[in-house]
This record gives C-alpha cells, sequence and structure tokens, in this order.
C-alpha cells in the first residue's frame, strides 16, 4: 500500500518536479465504483469542497498574476537605465512606480497566502471528517460481523483496515484535493499568461517538455524493476530479522548462529544491490531536468532577446515569462504524481468498502425474550452444525443440563467442545436443532442480552493496559472498589497483589508480562465473580499453570461456581472428577454422558482417556 505524500517542493529545473516514490503503485479493481462511493462521502461536505474550490482559484490567481506585474517594473527599471546611459533629457527611474508595484505584489502575495490558509484549513477539516466517519462505520461494523468472518482474516488484516487504509485516504484526501485543483488553475493559468507574453516563446517552451518528458519515462522505465527488488528483498530482510530475534535463545540452543548470519548476509546483499541501482537511477532525474531545464532557459532567453531588439516584447516580458516556465513545470509534475496517488487512495478506499459491504450477522428479532429471572437450564435438542456447509463437526448433539448443575464436556482435541460453548453463546449459528435457556429458544433472546448471561473464564487470558483494579472491573464497569475487592478475595488474588508494588494500583503492562500466566487466570476468575453471571463457561481454566497455582485456581471457580449452572470444558480429567455431569465428545457427538464414577464402571471411551492420562 502506497501511502506516499505529495510534495510541494518547487523544481529547480525546465521540466522539473518533484518526483518521489517511483516504486510501483497498488491499483483498485475497480476505480471509477471506489471513487464514486467516495464521492457519497464527501457529498454532506458540498458547500466546505465548492469553498475550497473558490479559494484554490483565488490563491493561484493571486499568485499567477505576479510575475507579469514583476516584469513591469522590471522594464521600468531597465528603462530609466537606458535614458541615464544614453544622457537623454529628462531621464530618470520612476520609483514611485516600482513602490506601488511592490504594494501592489505584496498585497497580491498577501492574498494569495491567505487563501492557501483558508483552503488548506477546510480540507483538513472535511478529510479529517470523512476518516472519523470511515472508522466509526468499520468500528461499528466489526461488533456487527460474524465470527466466521474472522476466521477468514487475521487480525492484522481487519486492523489494516482501521489504521493504514484509512489514514492513505484521509492524507491524500488531504493534500490530492486541493492541490488537484490548484496544479490545474495554475496550469491554465500559466499557459494564458505565457501566450500574453509571446506565443513563439510558448511554443519553444513547449517543444521541451516532451523531450524532457521522453527521458523520465525511460528513467522510470529501467528503474522500476530495481525499486520492486528493493522492496522485495526489504520484506525478506526484515522477516529474517524478525524471525531470528523472535526465536534468539532457540537460535542459540541450537548452535545457528553461522547459519542466521549466512543468511542474512545473502538476503542484505541481494537488497543493496537492487537499492543502489535504483537510488542511483532515481538520483538521476533532477540532473536530467535541470539539465533539459537549462537547454530550455537558454532557448527561451535567446528568442527573448531577439524579440525584445524588434521591440515586439519588452525586456522585463523575458523575466516574467521565465518565472512562468519554472511556474508551468511544477503542477505538471505534481499532477502526475497526484494521478499515482489516488491510485493509491481508491486501493485504500476499494478495501474499507469491502469490509463496510462484508455479510452481517443475522439480524435480531423484533420482540426478543427478556428473562425476569435466570433459573439455569440448558436444553441442546438435536444440533447440527459445521463451520462450513461441506464440513459438519457437531452431528447430532442433545443434551439437558439441570439449574445449578456442574458440567464437564471432555473428549480428544477436535471432537467440538469448545464449539459447543460458542453455539450456546451464538456467536455461531447453528445449522439446524434448538439451544434453549430456561426453555426459551436462544435465537429469540438479543445476542447483547444472551451473552449477558454467561460469565466465561478461558484459557487465553485477557487482560488490557490499565490497572489491576481496573481489569477486575471490566466484569462490571459500574462496580465499586469495594465489591471489586470482594471479588478479588473470592478469587484468591489478595495474596499475590498485596505482594505487588502499587497492589490494585499495579499498572499491567503491554501482554500483562509484569504478572505470571496463574495470576492472570485468577485475575479472570475475579473478573467473572464480579459480572455475577447465572451460566459459567470455564475453557481450559488450568491448561497452563503449575500444580500448586492449579490447586489456588481451582479454589477460586469453586468460588465462582456456587450456585451457578456451569459449563467446564477440560484435558485434565481430574479437574472435573466432582462433576454433576460429564459429557463425553467424540468426532462431534455425545459417546458417553454421566457421573466420573460412573462413567469409570462402564469402562468405555472416558475411562480408556482417564486410564491414559494416569499410566
Amino acid at each position: 500500500m502506497s501511502d506516499r505524500k505529495i510534495g510541494n517542493k518547487r523544481p529547480s529545473g525546465f521540466g522539473g518536479g518533484h518526483m518521489d516514490g517511483m516504486g510501483k503503485v497498488e491499483k483498485a479493481k475497480d476505480f471509477k465504483g471506489t471513487m464514486n462511493k467516495l464521492i457519497k462521502y464527501l457529498k454532506p461536505y458540498s458547500l466546505s469542497i465548492i469553498t475550497v474550490i473558490i479559494v484554490a482559484i483565488g490563491s493561484a490567481a493571486f499568485s499567477i498574476v505576479g510575475p507579469k506585474i514583476l516584469g513591469k517594473a522590471t522594464t521600468k527599471i531597465f528603462e530609466g537605465l537606458v535614458s541615464k546611459v544614453m544622457g537623454l533629457e529628462g531621464a530618470f527611474i520612476d520609483f514611485a512606480y516600482i513602490r506601488n508595484i511592490i504594494i501592489l505584489l505584496l498585497g497580491l502575495y498577501i492574498m494569495s497566502a491567505l487563501f492557501s490558509i483558508i483552503q488548506g484549513y477546510i480540507i483538513s477539516g472535511v478529510a479529517q471528517k470523512v476518516s472519523y466517519h470511515l472508522r466509526k462505520g468499520i468500528s461499528e461494523k466489526i461488533n456487527r460481523m460474524p465470527l466466521k468472518y474472522f476466521d477468514k482474516k487475521t487480525h492484522g488484516e481487519v486492523l489494516s483496515r482501521v489504521t493504514n487504509d484509512v489514514d492513505t485516504v484521509s492524507q491524500t484526501l488531504n493534500q490530492s484535493m486541493s492541490q488537484i485543483i490548484t496544479s490545474v488553475v495554475t496550469i491554465i493559468g500559466v499557459l494564458i499568461m505565457m501566450l500574453s507574453i509571446s506565443w513563439q516563446m510558448t511554443l519553444v517552451a513547449l517543444l521541451i517538455l516532451p523531450a524532457s518528458m521522453i527521458l523520465i519515462m525511460t528513467v522510470v522505465k529501467k528503474s522500476q524493476k530495481y525499486f520492486k527488488s528493493q522492496q522485495e528483498f526489504l520484506g525478506h530482510v526484515n522477516g529474517h530479522v524478525e524471525e531470528i530475534y523472535g526465536g534468539h535463545n532457540i537460535m542459540k540452543a541450537f548452535s545457528g548462529e553461522a547459519e542466521a548470519i549466512e543468511k542474512f548476509e545473502e538476503l542484505n546483499n541481494t537488497l543493496y544491490h537492487s537499492a543502489w541501482k535504483s537510488q542511483f537511477l532515481s538520483g538521476m532525474m533532477m540532473p536530467i531536468m535541470k539539465f533539459i531545464g537549462n537547454i530550455g532557459y537558454v532557448a527561451v532567453s535567446i528568442l527573448g532577446g531577439w524579440l525584445a531588439i524588434k521591440k515586439t516584447i519588452e525586456v522585463g516580458d523575458i523575466l516574467s515569462f521565465v518565472q512562468y516556465i519554472r511556474t508551468f513545470t511544477q503542477p505538471i509534475a505534481q499532477v502526475a504524481q497526484i494521478a499515482n496517488v489516488l491510485q493509491s487512495t481508491a486501493a485504500a478506499s476499494e478495501r474499507v468498502f469491502e469490509f463496510l459491504e462484508e455479510e452481517e450477522e443475522v439480524l435480531e428479532v423484533q420482540n426478543p425474550v427478556k428473562l425476569e429471572s435466570v433459573r439455569g437450564e440448558v436444553t441442546f435438542q438435536d444440533v447440527r452444525f459445521g463451520y462450513t456447509k461441506d464440513k459438519i463437526i457437531i452431528n447430532d448433539f442433545s443434551a439437558n443440563i439441570k439449574p445449578g448443575q456442574k458440567v464437564a464436556i471432555v473428549g480428544p482435541t477436535g471432537a467440538g467442545k469448545t464449539t459447543i460453548v460458542k453455539l450456546l453463546m451464538r456467536f455461531y449459528d447453528i445449522n439446524s436443532g434448538a439451544i434453549f435457556i430456561d426453555g426459551h429458544d436462544i435465537s429469540g433472546f438479543k445476542r447483547e442480552d444472551l451473552r449477558g448471561l454467561f460469565g466465561i473464564v478461558l484459557q487465553d487470558t485477557w487482560l488490557f493496559n490499565g490497572s489491576i483494579m481496573e481489569n477486575i472491573r471490566y466484569g462490571r464497569l459500574n462496580a465499586t472498589d469495594e465489591e471489586v475487592i470482594k471479588a478479588a478475595k473470592s478469587a484468591h488474588v489478595e495474596s499475590f497483589v498485596k505482594a505487588l508494588p502499587n497492589g490494585y494500583n499495579m499498572e499491567l503492562n503491554e501482554e500483562a508480562s509484569n504478572v505470571s500466566q496463574g495470576q492472570k487466570q485468577l485475575l479472570t476468575i475475579a473478573r467473572a465473580i464480579l459480572s455475577d453471571p447465572k451460566i459459567l463457561i470455564l475453557d481450559e481454566a488450568t491448561s497452563s499453570v503449575d500444580t500448586r497455582t492449579e490447586v489456588l485456581i481451582q479454589k477460586a471457580m469453586e468460588n465462582l461456581m456456587k450456585e451457578r449452572t456451569s459449563f467446564i470444558i477440560a484435558h485434565r480429567l481430574s479437574t472435573i472428577r466432582d462433576a454433576d455431569l460429564i459429557l463425553v465428545m467424540k468426532d462431534g457427538d455425545i459417546v458417553e454422558q454421566g457421573n466420573h464414577e460412573e462413567l469409570l464402571k462402564r469402562n468405555g471411551f472416558y475411562a480408556a482417556l482417564y486410564k491414559s492420562q494416569f499410566e
């Protein structure tokens, strides 16, 4: 994705311009359609955009007439000096006229600058408002997206929409929208002013442009493959460095230093050769432009001098014309560059709009179920589900869980244990069958109300940057400090928080690496206790901690599960021996159910799993 900025650098040579980033520009699949969608986002700001166009024309116009007026002052000085040199009677330089010209020019340039400031102020506001609405739309869309979408996309891809793509749209709108207006007005205005001075000089100036463009295109064509190679191997080098330093300990443990250095040298050498060639060729741009520009200036100056001798033009007109040439070439280069930038804008916008147009979750019901009190009875009736229609992983699942029961779901990896929980919380909609809570089909609830019935503790703990107090309070945002501390004590969090600097006010750093895995788990249990759910889900909550911490977590979970319907997903069968009901799953079906003693007596699949863990 390209996020190049449009340069404002004034070229120093004839046909000059700021030629940044000649690398490959990402293009949209449907440029016209995407730009039409973007224009719809701009429609509410039509008045602001019209104002920008008016002030852009004004700014360019005030700036364009400046050289012509300055040429008049130059002619006046030249005529006065010639008269004095020739000793003509009454010869003098009209300084009053020159002073008036300077005051007029100063006023024009001040007005031009003022209009430019107004233009920048308005366009920045429009660009940021569009970005604000795009980000808001994406944020709201994310909450309406089915989880199956995120199964197909990486987190980085989704985040890129919110950050990189919207930033690209914002920056290019901010720069290209006003600059393309200014550039077009400047090209037309300057061409008119050049023709008003001399059509012959204008023709010479225009004939020089194709020569410079041919040379530029030749250099661009040559450098393109090296820029592409540079970007490709820069990615390889970055990937290698990230991989090696991400697993630095493993690399050291297997004495892979020599191989890592050798591979880096190989990639770095390739990057070096492609990078210096691309930079050298792009560095040739300005010398070529200056060389052709100097030839152009010589041609225009000679022709201008000849026309001045013939009294066809005035001496000051030559100076004006040279300034117009410099002004004329800059917007031409900018327009070419804006065309590339608009391609990047369209590509970024297209990705944003693709996301905003993705299929959403099934709409909420018109008259949702509202439970005054929740008993916690859960019934699965002939549930059938697959993440894709051709791959069914839950075949025919039926079970009835009574209020307050502690239910364990066990089975080998891939049996469908976690999927059952996802269906219960309606992260996915089932293909057929039904799930009931207290006799009500879960499809009749609003998703927010349904998920509010559950408290969940996962194997992968999620804590955010903030204090321990704030992380626990996430379970119920309006909880008092006293309620948070009470929940923390029930979860046995107090025992280690007291030993931490600042206690409950200690800030958890990125990824909460300043507390142990077991402590993180206890914090999530405290959060669940604070939320006071009617139904609990504990998914592998003790799978990644030591035995001593596991005992502590078990005690915290016992406090959490009191008088609540609880679903426990566990690989360690020792942790669910006291469950009221154990559902044994295999290949998406319940193959056995009962309590621990009953299942061991049957000497079936559960007994085999249990024995395999203790042999």
